[in-house]
C-alpha cells in the first residue's frame, strides 16, 4: 500500500515540532501525578498546538498561514513558561530547562523565517 504524505509534513519546522512533542511527553511523564490535569496537561497541549497550527495553516493563503504561524509562536512562548514553572517547582533540572529553551528557540527561528518568506 502506498504511503500518503501531505505537503505540510515535508516542512522541517513541522517535523521539528513533532520531535518537540515527543520531548515534552518524555519530560512530563516524570511530573507529579497531582499535576496530571495542571501543568502536565497544559505543557503537552501547548507543544501539540505548535504542530497543529503549522499543519492547519499550511496550504491556505499566505496571510492566513502567517496567522496560524503567529499562533504557533504564541504556543512556543507558552512552552517557555511551562518549562520555567517546571524548573521552579523542581520537576525538571536546569539542564532540561536549557535543552527545552534551545529546542524552542530553534522552532521560533524557523517559524519567524517562514513568516518573513510568506510576506514577500
Amino acid at each position: 500500500m502506498k504511503e500518503v504524505i501531505f505537503n505540510f509534513e515535508k516542512l522541517k519546522v513541522y517535523q521539528k515540532s513533532l520531535d518537540f512533542i515527543d520531548f515534552v511527553y518524555n519530560t512530563t511523564k516524570t511530573f507529579p501525578n497531582d499535576e496530571r490535569y495542571g501543568l502536565t496537561s497544559q505543557y503537552r497541549r501547548a507543544a501539540i498546538s505548535i504542530a497543529l497550527n503549522i499543519s492547519e495553516g499550511h496550504g491556505d493563503t499566505n496571510p492566513q498561514f502567517n496567522r496560524y504561524l503567529s499562533i504557533a509562536w504564541d504556543s512556543i512562548k507558552e512552552c517557555v513558561t511551562c518549562s520555567t514553572i517546571a524548573k521552579r517547582r523542581n520537576f525538571i533540572s536546569e539542564e532540561t530547562n536549557i535543552e527545552t529553551r534551545t529546542k524552542l528557540e530553534e522552532l521560533a527561528k524557523m517559524i519567524s523565517g517562514l513568516k518573513r518568506r510568506l510576506k514577500k
